[in-house]
């Protein structure tokens, strides 16, 4: 796989999981609808172990393939930028629901 396809492929995953994720949040601001706070649930637990999954992917790919190594960990470092966002909105919403 080449650097393009590595980097393009850790953005696609961060702009899915942060674009959901916003959705979900300002979603049940605006409407209080609790089916976007169950979503956005299902989201964190879900979008966690996919973009997990993919982080070791990358990595092992990375390791065994050590000319890719140096992308590889640039890529993961671009997914694991959701991090912070996913712990804010987590207790954003908790707070939201009063829990």
């Amino acid at each position: 796989m080449d650097n393009k396809k590595i980097i393009s492929l850790a953005k696609i995953f961060f702009w899915v999981s942060f674009i959901l994720g916003n959705i979900c949040l300002f979603g049940y601001i605006i409407s209080k609808n609790d089916v976007f706070a169950l979503t956005g649930y299902f989201l964190l637990l879900i979008g966690t172990v996919i973009n997990l999954m993919l982080v070791i992917g990358l990595i092992t790919y990375g390791l065994a393939n050590n000319a890719q190594l140096k992308i590889c960990m640039k890529a993961s470092a671009i997914i694991c930028i959701n991090i912070p966002f996913a712990i804010l909105y987590y207790f954003i919403g908790m707070s939201l629901l009063n829990l």
